[in-house]
């Protein structure tokens, strides 16, 4: 028997709906500035799915189809001669555009279903949509995701105004096949697109096409983002190739995906991801609709699974390792982009965070290492090796050289060498026709994931350079037993350090185990992240904020750290 409707969940959807419904339907008349057109897009089917909705404050309201009205009809002054939309940095953008259009059709959908009350909207719907029809049919994509954002743009189109060519165009990009590794991660490994774009795009695929494998895509997705959740109620995004590889991801976009899956599929994991990711309310204006356009949406939850602690993941593909239990939650990384590519660049995975420790309320957002060698920046693994079951090592050789003259059947009269980039800078030298004298330097990082915490064992070897060790710790406590510098951070040396917020705290303790002792105060020359010269020549960093501690000194050396979780659990 199916499940029973779940009414409180399609109540919460309408009063997130109606918070964005209700005030535009209350001065239906005012012309909307300054905002694109995916946001004017996303006004007008909210506004439809308000009107259809039973459970909205504006279900059956006149004044809910007149301000749909002035919406659309600002959406049709942004529509361009080639029915793609002007605004954002993307010009004459077909995948743009096409998150424009798929509101568009599912408000079409909403419209057309609720008869001659609504004909004025459903009209201009379907002129906007078939404005907008032959650029997407032949337009090109320059980001993974864009092509599945695409490609349901494609299928909505046909699902309401049908058209061989737009679903031929749609197996033509689907026979690229869809970019999940075999962990289950896409190939952008973000958050933000897995939720937003990939996972539901494919699901509205496979709802038109009757393609049973693309619903497993999202469901291998959704097993993988299990243990990338946070105890803060975030997904873990450190090793993303887009721009939530910096910020801080909420669970809730990923809402309406465990939750339909939980109920296809009665998995009890799913649906306990989707509680979670309705702990804080609902707040998406947009389930509303889904749940108008995808009814098994307001069917009840499966009973959810008990959270299972201890557990440990580990992801070889983007070379990520998660460890959770009652008192810590650790995720160690080393899967950036940067080593191989020699760049930082949009789209590669840069973030030179290699461990973050949740416990509790207290938060070490971000452990990096800098060293100070030819400015090639932080430290980023370029392998990650599991050494047995929790513990892991992480290892980046930098490599650059001096340049000897070039050889004699290489010179030219004109001194006019090629201009290349040597992986450290450019010039006009010619550098790969040069004997070279190269300088090295490695630094290894053995992590032990425990339940209360973890060990890290750092060996920096090489030339004699100055290292810091820089902990980022998220606001709301302050560090006792490091000294202040000022400017938000301290220093550690061998006296423990303790991080308390409220009951919960994480204490650290180093020693060196060889080499030179520990950096004090003094050395501010030491004691700072250096985020290389590919941020510093364009003036920019990549450093984070909250409450730093440093600690560093001058390799080689080997530092052994041990950070602990202490958490008040209140007995019930």
């Amino acid at each position: 028997m199916p499940h029973p409707i779940d009414h409180e969940f399609v109540r919460s959807a309408a009063r997130a709906a109606d918070r964005l419904a209700a005030p535009l339907a209350a001065d239906p008349d005012e012309e909307p500035t300054g905002v694109p057109h995916r946001g004017l897009a996303h006004r007008v089917k909210t506004l439809v799915a308000a009107y259809r909705s039973p459970d909205s404050a504006l279900h059956g309201s006149k004044q809910a189809v007149a301000a749909a009205m002035t919406q659309l009809r600002a959406l049709r002054a942004v529509q361009t001669p080639s029915g793609l939309f002007a605004g954002g940095d993307n010009v004459q953008s077909p995948p743009d555009s096409a998150f424009t259009v798929n509101d568009v059709c599912d408000a079409y959908v909403l419209a057309a279903d609720a008869g001659p009350e609504l004909g004025e909207v459903t009209a201009a719907l379907a002129e906007i949509a078939g404005a907008a029809t032959e650029s997407l049919l032949t337009g090109g994509v320059h980001t993974p995701n864009h092509r599945w954002e695409l490609c349901a743009a494609l299928a909505r189109l046909h699902r309401s105004f049908p058209d061989d060519r737009l679903l031929d165009r749609v197996e033509e990009w689907l026979g690229e096949g869809v970019d999940i590794d075999a962990e289950g991660l896409y190939s952008e490994r973000s958050a933000v697109y897995a939720s937003i774009v990939t996972n539901p795009a494919l699901l509205l695929l496979a709802e038109v096409l009757g393609r049973t494998d693309l619903p497993a895509a999202v469901e291998r997705n959704l097993a993988a983002t299990l243990d990338l959740i946070r105890p803060d109620g975030t997904v873990e995004t450190v090793h993303s190739r887009r721009q939530d590889q910096k910020l801080s991801f909420a669970l809730w976009p990923y809402l309406p995906h465990y939750r339909l899956l939980a109920i296809r599929t009665g998995r009890g994991d799913f649906a306990r991801a989707a509680r979670l990711a309705a702990a804080d309310g609902i707040e998406d204006p947009d389930l509303l609709a889904q749940t108008l356009l995808t009814p098994e949406l307001c069917r009840t939850l499966p009973a959810p699974d008990a959270e299972q602690l201890p557990r440990h993941r580990y992801l070889p593909t983007t070379r990520l390792a998660a460890h959770a239990s009652a008192t810590a939650h650790t995720v160690v990384y080393g899967g950036s982009d940067v080593p191989e590519h020699r760049r930082i660049r949009s789209g590669l995975a840069c973030n030179p965070t290699f461990l973050r420790m949740f416990a509790g309320a207290a938060v070490l957002d971000a452990v990096r290492l800098s060293r100070v060698f030819f400015d090639l920046g932080p430290f980023r693994a370029a392998a990650m090796e599991r050494l047995d079951d929790h513990r892991y090592r992480l290892t980046q050789t930098l490599t650059t050289a001096y340049y000897q003259p070039l050889p004699k059947d290489r010179r030219r009269d004109d001194g006019a060498y090629r201009l290349v980039d040597e992986g450290r800078f450019s010039a006009a030298m010619a550098f790969p026709d040069r004997p070279q004298d190269e300088v090295s330097h490695t630094t290894r990082i053995e992590v032990d994931l425990r339940d209360d915490g973890a060990d890290l064992r750092i060996d920096v070897s090489g030339p004699t350079v100055p290292w810091a060790l820089e902990l980022t710790f998220r606001p709301g406590g302050e560090p006792q037993g490091a000294v202040p510098l000022g400017d938000g951070s301290w220093c550690l040396t061998t006296e423990p350090l303790t991080y308390r917020v409220g009951d919960d705290e994480i204490r650290i303790e180093a020693t060196v185990e060889t080499g030179e002792p520990l950096a004090g105060p003094d050395r501010g020359d030491v004691l700072r992240y250096d985020p290389g010269q590919d941020y510093t020549v364009a003036g920019g960093t990549d450093a984070t904020t909250g409450n730093r501690v440093y600690l560093g000194g001058h390799g080689p050396q080997t530092l052994n750290l041990a950070l602990r979780a202490h958490r008040h659990v209140p007995v019930v």
